[in-house]
């Protein structure tokens, strides 16, 4: 049976990238309810709605480009009752935007102010670098078309430009095509159980966990010695990532994302050996798995620097290169 009507808390105001991806949840968990779409002024507060049992929440997560969405990680670390159970993803696409005043004033871009979200910046640092913008970040992409001013430049989805009457001057001004960003839907830890039971018993056959690890223990082989037990168990980690815990050097926690769910006698097994270990656990979020791409890593997408042998290298003596011996010993 549907359950009674929703709301479905996003990072606001109207046009946000997590607006959309709110639109896209709320079609897409159709038969699970109808849903009433709630913009917040920022993350804490949807966390808050969420806690306090109102409603679900969108939240960023990854971004192909610019990669985790860092505040929102260490939320979810932190937040007592809220996890994750769906992923949606949203193609990222920038325009920029000036007021109709500036657009007719034919005042130039150079040296003006061009306002969106942290991550937005740095998705278009080509275009801002370009025409000589200085950055000021805002608390969305959405709240700085809001709130643009006559004289500053505005970066944001296309959308935008409707909704908050501005004229675009440029389409399409991030740095690298293809960009998407993965947001999380996020309830109640109970719900989150609730509803993946529901898919475990449906058409879901594949699940992908998002769980976090503290070792309590610090010194060499500590992290070696977990990453062992998910090796051992079989296990396919596809993201691993650390996080400092706030104000304590040396200490770190350890976020992993494992093709398998919980529950799955191999992975539950696991998490009750770290446990026993005397490490802290936690699960962020749970959902069904989607096929994704692994394609290789050619070497045109390498960083400039570092070190690699080339296939028909390494069959040879490659010590006698002297670009690589330079590069090995620093």
């Amino acid at each position: 049976m549907p359950m009674a009507r929703m709301t479905l808390f996003y990072l606001g105001p109207e046009g946000t990238f997590t607006h959309q991806a709110a639109m896209m949840a709320a079609e897409e968990f159709h038969l699970l309810g109808d849903f009433d779409l709630a913009a917040m002024p920022d993350i804490p507060s949807i966390f808050e709605a969420v806690q306090s049992h109102k409603g679900w929440g969108v939240i960023a997560w990854e971004n192909n480009v610019e990669g985790y969405v860092v505040p929102n990680l260490d939320a979810l670390i932190d937040a007592p009752d809220v996890a994750g159970f769906a992923r949606v993803s949203v193609d990222i696409a920038f325009n920029a935007f000036v007021t109709h005043d500036t657009q007719t004033s034919g005042t130039g871009l150079g040296g003006a102010q061009v306002l969106a979200h942290s991550h937005g910046l740095a998705q278009c640092k080509q275009f801002i670098a370009a025409h000589g913008l200085r950055s000021k970040p805002s608390s969305s992409n959405a709240a700085a078309c809001r709130d643009l001013q006559d004289g500053q430049v505005a970066l944001g989805p296309g959308i935008c430009g409707e909704l908050y009457h501005l004229s675009t001057i440029a389409e399409h001004v991030q740095d690298y095509d293809g960009a998407h960003t993965e947001f999380l839907i996020i309830a109640p830890r109970d719900v989150v159980h609730e509803l993946n039971a529901r898919a475990g018993h449906g058409q879901a056959e594949e699940f992908e966990t998002i769980v976090t690890f503290i070792p309590l223990v610090t010194g060499p082989g500590v992290l070696a010695n977990l990453l062992d037990v998910l090796r051992d168990a079989g296990l396919n980690m596809t993201s691993f990532i650390s996080r400092p815990i706030k104000g304590h050097d040396g200490t770190y926690s350890f976020i992993a994302t494992v093709d398998a769910a919980p529950w799955e006698q191999r992975f539950r097994n696991a998490l009750e050996e770290i446990v026993d270990h005397g490490d802290w656990v936690k699960t962020l979020a749970v959902y069904p798995r989607r096929e994704r791409p692994n394609p290789p890593v050619n070497t045109w997408m390498l960083p400039t620097g570092g070190v690699h042998i080339e296939s028909e290298m390494a069959d040879s003596n490659w010590r006698e290169h002297d670009i690589v011996r330079r590069e090995m010993l620093w």
